[in-house]
């Protein structure tokens, strides 16, 4: 299978050097030329196996220049003991019909452990075929999760660099001390002054950069990129949406070829695009229901066709999704509009900060999406409910999924068997979950709230979470936005 640039249709390149490269030249993203098609046959085949066999069969689809030893090698050394759960992503029912996929039992206490442990693999076996002898140079922007997920993931892996950058008053005080205190010969993190959109379009800007990727050159070194704008983290995504529903026969829930919906907390898009591509492959899916916080761009596109970026940006206890420019929607246009109108349709976007989609693009995508969103309040009062009411804890993001859900539901009546993405476990977000619970402000330190929150709800922090209190923080630096290709001339020490 090919690849092509959502900006350039004469692109056509391999798997491997799309993960490689992780973005096109002019911009654009790397798209599979075709989705590859999975039958009901192939779902039924599925249910009995194991996540390990699920991955490598759907990833083989994708990813045709991998041999099966290669993905074999791959995938067993992503999924396997530094999941806490057997099931890697086990689904838990929490009430009739609404079904918890929880995406965060990985090393990192985070969804992104999901793409990000199986990614370095992929980048070192896609790297030895299209650019031996290179040193790959990761550089991400975070606004929490992807950060220590990468981090933790490319640690220390051969001929890797990883540089990391997040909004300094953007995470939260777990996810800067994950980032901060990240061991490895090869890793270097830093915030910068601005918000999550500024530091994802400093990291665009580096990327694209013919003085920058040439003085990489002149020093055997290449960019590429662990953001889900790289289709080796998108990819392994796809695959826990078809587990979910493998799962779902398993258990009884649904029988093979039943639709479900699938709910995703989500601000730059990819974890969404990969259940739609997870649907585009085959996966009988009713409505995908995007969810957002008080950084509502993506709802107020799906509900009317305008993306605006022009607009407050909000701080909130659901950082990860404190976004207003969400890359990956380039993809979902791209696969139904194609790249003229993309192409305008970013330019747009760039010149202006905004872009209205025509009216038969608009009604493709309504087809598939439904979207809502919640500000804190509705976030934390959804914590305390499902909490109080189902015994379940859950983070903020998911919280804001759950909430958005349930609205989705009370709204249309529609009780069809959904999926909600669970991204990140409630101890990473501690003070906001323990507040939500308790219904009252915490003066606690942040360890002392960890134990409280453990305490009053009978939940357990992973381990991961709990062993940062003795850890040593490792980085400090902090840099404006403009400077942020002289920070990564520094770390890489040219």
């Amino acid at each position: 299978m090919k690849y092509r640039s959502t900006r350039d249709s004469s692109v056509s390149i391999t798997s491997s050097e799309a993960i490689t490269k992780g973005i096109s030249a002019d911009g654009g993203l790397f798209v599979p030329e075709k989705i590859p098609s999975l039958t009901l046959d192939d779902i039924n085949a599925l249910v009995s196996e194991s996540y390990i066999n699920r991955a490598k069969n759907i990833l083989g689809r994708f990813l045709t220049d991998f041999t099966a030893k290669e993905l074999d090698s791959c995938v067993t050394g992503a999924y396997g003991e530094r999941f806490s759960d057997k099931k890697i992503a086990p689904v838990v029912e929490i009430k009739d019909g609404m079904n918890i996929l929880e995406l965060f039992k990985g090393p990192t206490c985070a969804f992104k452990d999901m793409a990000l442990q199986i990614l370095p693999r992929l980048l070192t076996v896609a790297s030895n075929k299209v650019a031996h002898g290179t040193k790959i140079v990761i550089l991400v922007a975070t606004s929490g999760d992807t950060g220590k997920a990468a981090l933790e993931g490319f640690r220390d892996v051969e001929n890797t660099q990883i540089l990391v950058f997040y909004p300094s008053d953007g995470v939260s005080p777990m996810q800067k001390l994950q980032m901060c205190t990240q061991e490895g010969e090869n890793v270097a993190v830093s915030a910068i002054r601005g918000n999550f959109d500024d530091a994802q379009t400093g990291v665009k800007q580096i990327f694209t950069d013919d003085s920058i990727i040439a003085k990489l050159a002149e020093n055997n070194m290449a960019f590429s990129s662990a953001n889900s704008i790289n289709w080796g983290r998108l990819a392994p995504q796809i695959v826990y949406y078809i587990s979910a529903y493998c799962d779902l026969i398993e258990q009884g829930k649904i029988n093979c070829g039943d639709k479900i919906n699938i709910t995703v907390p989500t601000g730059n898009f990819g974890n969404i695009l990969a259940a739609y591509y997870a649907k585009e492959m085959g996966l009988p899916v009713n409505k995908l229901i995007c969810a957002s916080n008080s950084n509502s761009v993506l709802t107020d596109f799906l509900t009317t066709g305008t993306y605006d970026r022009n607009r407050k940006f909000y701080t909130t206890i659901s950082p990860s999704m404190d976004i207003l420019i969400s890359s990956n929607l380039e993809r979902l246009l791209y696969s139904v509009a194609g790249t003229k109108k993309v192409k305008e349709w970013m330019q747009n976007l760039k010149n202006t900060g905004k872009y209205t989609v025509d009216a038969d693009t608009f009604a493709k995508i309504s087809e598939v999406f439904e979207a809502g969103f919640c500000d804190d309040d509705a976030t934390k009062a959804t914590i305390a409910k499902t909490f109080r009411e189902n015994n379940y804890l859950c983070d903020t993001h998911t919280a804001v999924a759950v909430t958005v859900y349930e609205s989705y539901r009370e709204r249309t009546g529609d009780s069809t068997p959904t999926v909600i993405a669970s991204t990140a476990s409630p101890f990473k977000f501690c003070r906001a979950v323990l507040e939500a619970v308790e219904g009252k402000a915490s003066n606690l330190d942040e360890f002392d709230m960890v134990g409280r929150l453990a305490e009053i709800t009978g939940a357990e922090c992973p381990a991961p979470l709990a062993n940062l209190r003795d850890k040593q923080v490792r980085f400090t630096g902090c840099c404006e936005k403009e400077n942020m290709a002289g920070v990564v001339f520094d770390m890489l020490g040219i």
